[in-house]
């Protein structure tokens, strides 16, 4: 039996599905939030319920977007020739850091990993040749994480994009090997970027 009251227990259990957080951090978080006054847990879970609806998928880019439109495919602000491929909307904050890169983005939102059932069917790729075909891109950058997956799943973009006659690079292999992108300190990453070669 548990030593706390079932919905105390719950929401540590809830809690404890985030990414580093452990049993005694899920702990700390719930009994903090007891604490909260109403309005403050009202507005901080009406924040969680709306958080997908607010913060949609672009349906272009993949990118995280906004109801007013996506910030990422505003064509006067960015090089319509460079697409940068990543893997998931994270990689694209951590790459905008860097100050390095001014192109278009195009997210997965998944890699190759036939282990985890992760297949090509995952990966947002209808969008991605259409719009290598339907726009003025002469190089597409690929940026995903220097793993077996990252690999694999770059090996295949190379092979399709190649078909396609336009130039294909990845970021150089300075990038710790095994490490997802998001980890990558900026100095290193806008080393990458500068660095990239043609794949």
């Amino acid at each position: 039996m548990s030593k706390y009251p079932p919905a105390l227990q719950q929401l540590m259990t809830t809690l404890k599905q985030l990414p580093g957080v452990g049993a005694k951090t899920a702990e700390r978080f719930a009994f903090q939030l007891l604490t909260w006054s109403d309005e403050s847990l009202l507005q901080f879970s009406s924040t969680i319920a709306k958080i997908k609806e607010d913060v949609p998928l672009c349906p272009v880019c993949h990118c995280l977007s906004s109801p007013t439109g996506c910030h990422f495919c505003n064509l006067a602000k960015r090089d319509a020739t460079l697409l940068c491929i990543v893997g998931s909307p994270k990689d694209v904050y951590a790459i905008e850091e860097t100050h390095s890169y001014s192109g278009l983005y195009h997210v997965l939102g998944s890699l190759i990993s036939p282990l985890d059932g992760r297949t090509l069917q995952h990966l947002n790729l209808t969008t991605l040749f259409h719009r290598l075909s339907e726009h003025p891109i002469r190089e597409v950058i690929i940026a995903l994480d220097s793993t077996l997956e990252g690999d694999a799943t770059a090996l295949y973009l190379k092979e399709k994009i190649h078909a396609l006659n336009i130039h294909v690079s990845r970021l150089a292999f300075g990038l710790p090997m095994g490490s997802p992108l998001e980890y990558v300190d900026g100095g290193t990453l806008s080393r990458a970027f500068i660095g990239r070669q043609l794949f």
